[in-house]
């Protein structure tokens, strides 16, 4: 009878304090599921550290260790459709090296899915302890809204770790846009989906990669990747502008017709200009960050190229 594999797609960024803990962890892990079969793909996503250099000595010693080291840092987003890509298994999932991801949830991950009710088993933090308060009020603001403006099914406090079927998995290769924002493109693809809530865990060793200010372009790219209603609104607001200016024009003309009521006051007159010149440049930066990502899109550039790897494997 067929063993089922499991591929476990691990995106890394400078995380040589952190990988052989999560190593240690993912092998004991997978000795608990013995009738199951295993690869380890570690994406090195351009990383300034000793980084390769253990997923060497790693894969040396394991041939369920496959490295794939990108030529530069493409970002987590490439690093992880490169796994993608290169996926053998039955079921995929893709964990961060950090702990973040427990790697014991997979036996309880992969139950659900071996017994054909889901195509995916996704994870969800119930709490962010330990997460700065501002952090934690903007990222709860952003689920919000992004699932009212958008068609992304995206849960507060998702998280990219996720055990998927291979055909789930073989959608989200077929989907090669160039502007990636996983979390709204595993709702987007559907499918069926059990949500597994945990207790939020600290990085086991090394530093956050992800600023307040990368967060936010993060969240600007899933918005504008997944929703037009920032267009609508540039549109909304010239509607209304020009109301109030027809309005205002109306209002001066009866002024001066009915009481001979000059029009003065050049720092309102100034203020006006100012706010409705503002505004144009928001609307124009709306379509602007639109545009951009068509023309990213257009140049049909790789996501993601690969420096060296070990995949000289048999299949």
């Amino acid at each position: 009878m067929k063993r089922d594999m499991l591929s476990l797609i691990v995106p890394c960024f400078n995380e040589e304090e952190a990988l052989p803990v999560f190593y240690k962890e993912v092998c004991r892990v997978a000795g608990e599921m013995a009738d199951q079969d295993f690869e380890f793909i570690f994406v090195d996503d351009g990383s300034t550290d000793r980084t390769l250099e253990l997923l060497k000595e790693m894969a040396a010693g394991d041939p369920r260790v496959i490295y794939l080291s990108l030529s530069r840092n493409f970002g987590k987003e490439s690093a992880m459709y490169a796994g993608f890509c290169n996926a053998r298994g039955d079921y995929v999932a893709v964990m961060d090296a950090d702990m973040q991801d427990p790697p014991s949830l997979l036996p309880e991950m992969y139950g659900y899915l071996a017994g054909g009710e889901y195509d995916s088993v996704a994870t969800r933090r119930i709490n962010r302890e330990g997460e700065p308060p501002v952090r934690s009020f903007f990222a709860r603001s952003f689920y919000r809204l992004i699932n009212r403006i958008s068609d992304a099914d995206i849960v507060d406090g998702a998280r990219d770790f996720r055990l998927m079927s291979r055909r789930m998995a073989d959608t989200i290769v077929s989907m090669g846009e160039y502007n990636r924002f996983s979390k709204g493109v595993f709702g987007w693809v559907g499918f069926k989906t059990k949500w597994l809530p945990f207790e939020n865990v600290e990085r086991v060793a090394g530093q956050t990669k992800w600023s307040f200010w990368k967060l936010f372009k993060y969240s600007i790219s899933g918005i504008v990747n997944f929703s037009e209603a920032p267009l609508m609104l540039s549109s909304v607001l010239g509607f209304i502008c020009c109301f109030l200016a027809f309005a205002a024009v109306c209002v001066i003309v009866a002024r001066r017709l009915m009481f001979g009521d000059p029009v003065a006051g050049w720092a309102s007159l100034a203020s006006i200009i100012v706010f409705l010149g503002g505004l144009q440049l928001l609307c124009i930066g709306i379509i602007g960050q639109y545009l951009a990502r068509t023309y990213l899109e257009v140049k049909k550039r790789p996501i993601y190229i690969i420096r060296e790897d070990n995949r000289d494997r048999e299949a």
